[in-house]
């Protein structure tokens, strides 16, 4: 039963991840254009490559056996990587109210995530490893868009971290201070 809301929650996350990247990253902060937000953009790109695998792997599979693992430990990578993204931009930034807000549903919704998944994790484990196909009809189409924007998102957010590394940055937009 709760396996069946996964494909909804990972939907949910999208949703408020793209969010919170476009209107606060991207629109209000300019994180990728910004130095001192280096490493937060370098934690960003982590992000989006862990949410690509969980929005492409669960849209289309169960992960049976040994592979059930991988789905845990993407989870608990991206527990890990929510924790020392909040330490980071609490230290480089002030957040705007927004994205503290945003934050707040994003990691509630993580939380569902979680809570949701662990019983299929728990039942897939002892099953013999394959991924077995399955469809979440047009959510798995959802999820696999929000799996190409996380992955492009992901390689765009790498090459500034790249380009923030060497000092280079995006020139500066006319009017902007």
């Amino acid at each position: 039963m709760l396996e069946t809301i996964v494909p909804v929650l990972l939907a949910v996350q999208g949703i408020l991840g793209a969010v919170d990247t476009l209107v606060n990253h991207e629109l209000i902060e300019r994180l990728p254009q910004r130095r001192d937000a280096r490493v937060e953009v370098g934690l960003h790109s982590i992000r989006e490559a862990n949410y690509a695998l969980l929005f492409a792997g669960l849209a289309w599979f169960e992960w049976h056996g040994l592979w059930a693992l991988a789905i845990a430990g993407l989870m608990l990578g991206e527990v890990a990587i929510t924790a020392i993204d909040e330490c980071v931009e609490n230290h480089v930034r002030v957040l705007p109210h927004n994205e503290r807000v945003l934050h707040v549903f994003l990691t509630l919704n993580l939380g569902f995530i979680i809570v949701a998944l662990v019983p299929a994790l728990l039942a897939w484990v002892p099953q013999p490893t394959a991924l077995v196909p399955r469809s979440h009809g047009w959510l798995s189409w959802v999820l696999s868009v929000f799996a190409l924007a996380s992955i492009a998102w992901s390689a765009r957010d790498a090459l500034a971290w790249r380009r923030l590394r060497w000092g280079a940055q995006y020139p500066a937009i006319r009017g902007a201070q």
